[in-house]
C-alpha cells in the first residue's frame, strides 16, 4: 500500500525534479528545494523546470522553495544535490529527518568519502538510505517502468517506512541492506560511462564497448570488495544494471561527455559549458587515487582520469590495448 504522507526533495536538477514528479503522480503534495530562485519561480508559476527537465510538465501538487527550513517538517527527505555539495547543503538543515534517502551518486573530492559518510557527519540524527539504479530522469518523469535498489542501514523497519512512501506502479524499489555496495555501484558506473563514451567518440565499435563494460564491471567488483560491498549487490540494479544503462546511451551525461572527449573536445571546455553535472568527471580523480592508495587494479578508471587530465584519448586507449595478456579472473588485470 502506498503511504500518502507528503515528502521532501532536496535538489531540483533533472533527477530531483523527476523524483518529485514521480512522487506526485498519485496526487501527493511534494515540496522540492531548489538553489536557483528562477527554478523555484518556474515550478511554482508554470509547473516546469526548463533549465533541467524541460520536456516534463510537472504536477500542480509540486511546490518549490528556496528555503531549506521549509523541509524541516518531513520525516523522509530525498537528497538529490550534486555529490560535491551534498555535505554543505545538508549541514544547513535546521533539523534532521528520521529517514534521509541519498540519491546523489559520487565520491567526495578531497576526502574520498562516500555520500553516506558525508551525510552521517552532516546529520547524525538521521537513518541513512541509498536509492540507486538504472534511471534516466526523463523516463522516470514520464512514468515509464523503472526499478531501483533501496538500500537501508536501518534494515527492514526502515525499508517498510521508505518503500511504502516512494513506490509507485511504475517505480519499483528492491530491498538491500548493503548501503556501501549501492553507493559504489552508482559512483563507479559514472566513470565507466565516460570511458564508453570515449570509445563511441573514437568510433571503436560495439565489440570494444561491450568489452569495456565487462572489464569495467570487474574493476567495480574489485573496488567494492576492498570496501566491504557484497558482490551480489553490485550484480544487481545499482551496479550492473546502472552500468549497462549509463554506458549505452547519449541520454547519459557521462556518456555524452566521454563521446565529446573522444571526438577531440577538451575536458575543461566541456565542463565549463555544462549547466548539468557529469558526476563521473569529479569522481574519476578521487576514485583513481583511492585505487592507487589501496593497490586496486583499475586501469579503465586510470585511463579516464588521464583523458580528463588532457592526454589524447587515442593514445590512452592504445595503452590499454597494450597491457600484458592475462587471465580474465586475474585480480591485477
Amino acid at each position: 500500500m502506498t503511504d500518502k504522507r507528503s515528502i521532501g526533495v532536496i535538489g531540483a536538477g533533472a533527477w530531483g525534479t523527476a523524483l518529485a514528479e514521480m512522487l506526485s503522480s498519485d496526487g501527493r503534495d511534494v515540496t522540492i528545494w531548489a538553489y536557483e530562485p528562477e527554478v523555484v519561480a518556474q515550478i511554482n508559476t508554470d509547473n516546469i523546470n526548463k533549465d533541467y527537465l524541460p520536456a516534463a510538465q510537472l504536477n500542480e501538487s509540486i511546490r518549490a522553495t528556496n528555503d531549506l527550513a521549509d523541509l524541516a517538517r518531513f520525516d523522509i527527505l530525498l537528497a538529490v544535490t550534486p555529490a560535491q555539495v551534498l555535505g554543505t547543503v545538508l549541514s544547513q538543515l535546521k533539523s534532521a529527518p528520521r529517514d534521509l534517502v541519498l540519491c546523489s551518486k559520487g565520491i567526495e573530492a578531497g576526502t574520498g568519502r562516500l555520500m553516506n559518510d558525508v551525510a552521517r557527519e552532516a546529520l547524525p540524527g538521521s537513518e541513512i538510505a541509498v536509492l540507486s539504479g538504472p534511471t534516466f530522469a526523463h523516463e522516470v518523469a514520464a512514468g515509464l517502468p523503472t526499478a531501483v535498489t533501496l538500500a537501508c542501514e536501518g534494515r527492514r523497519e526502515q525499508w517498510d517506512r521508505i518503500s511504502s512512501a516512494v513506490a509507485r506502479p511504475a517505480f519499483r524499489p528492491y530491498y538491500s541492506d548493503d548501503v556501501t555496495g549501492a553507493e559504489i555501484g552508482g559512483s563507479i558506473k559514472n566513470v565507466l560511462a565516460i570511458a564508453c563514451g570515449v570509445v563511441d567518440g573514437l568510433n571503436l565499435g560495439q565489440n570494444a564497448r561491450a568489452a569495456l563494460i565487462a572489464r569495467g564491471y570487474a574493476e567495480m567488483l574489485r573496488f567494492g570488495e576492498e570496501l566491504g560491498a557484497r558482490p551480489e549487490t553490485l550484480a544487481g540494479l545499482c551496479g550492473l544494471g546502472d552500468l549497462v544503462l549509463t554506458c549505452s546511451s547519449e541520454s547519459s551525461r557521462n556518456f555524452s561527455l566521454g563521446k565529446a572527449l573522444g571526438q577531440g573536445s577538451s575536458a575543461a571546455e566541456l565542463m565549463s559549458n555544462r549547466s548539468t553535472v557529469a558526476e563521473g568527471a569529479h569522481t574519476a580523480p578521487v576514485l583513481n587515487k583511492l585505487a592507487q592508495d589501496r593497490k586496486i587494479a583499475m586501469p579503465i578508471v586510470s585511463a579516464v582520469n588521464a583523458i580528463l587530465d588532457g592526454e589524447a584519448p587515442n593514445k590512452v586507449v592504445a595503452g590499454l590495448l597494450a597491457r600484458p595478456l592475462t587471465s580474465e579472473q586475474e585480480t591485477s588485470a
